[in-house]
């Protein structure tokens, strides 16, 4: 499963690069992932919004037991 997280990460890291932020993977427990913002993501008032929207949404599109995805 942690594989296949990396894997839809990597499709939607460019999107974040281009504004200069980024995202890595922390931890999966259980059916619930860990990332965090990096760059400009990291202080960004939209991060919530683009973590569940769009990095959570991703992510479950790829990996469907996956529950929740949150930021650390």
């Amino acid at each position: 499963m942690k594989e296949k997280i990396e894997e839809a990460l990597k499709e939607i890291r460019p999107a974040l690069q281009a504004d200069g932020g980024d995202v890595e993977l922390v931890e999966v427990e259980g059916d619930i992932v860990k990332v965090r913002l990096t760059g400009a993501c990291g202080g960004c008032p939209m991060s919530q919004m683009t973590l569940k929207q769009g990095i959570e949404k991703h992510i479950k599109k790829i990996v469907p037991e996956v529950r929740s995805v949150e930021a650390v």
